[in-house]
């Protein structure tokens, strides 16, 4: 088990859903290590909750501002927030719900 020492909720918006956006993430974040999630919001954009070192979160969000080649980011919002340590993978949420 390694030790969270960041978490934050990254939103993108744009042109991110319908176009591979959650998979680019999913495979970037595990490519990273990183724990969290991401899921398509009801409002077109796309929300990551990720937990792991700073360095590697700010990583992820340099490649969530390139996206998958159909995606058209306009831009990426992080908000740093407290770790929970309660992920231990990172995965794909198909459905919007309070977490």
């Amino acid at each position: 088990m390694t030790f969270v020492r960041s978490a934050a909720e990254i939103v993108v918006e744009g042109r991110v859903q319908g176009v591979g956006y959650r998979n680019f993430a999913h495979r970037k974040a595990a490519q990273l290590g990183l724990h969290g999630y991401v899921m398509n919001l009801k409002d077109g954009r796309v929300r990551v909750r990720v937990e792991g070192s700073r360095e590697l979160i700010q990583e992820l969000a340099r490649e969530l501002e390139k996206g998958p080649p159909l995606a058209g980011v306009a831009s990426v919002s992080i908000a740093w927030r407290p770790p929970t340590g309660r992920f231990t993978s990172f995965e794909v949420r198909y459905a919007e719900f309070d977490a």
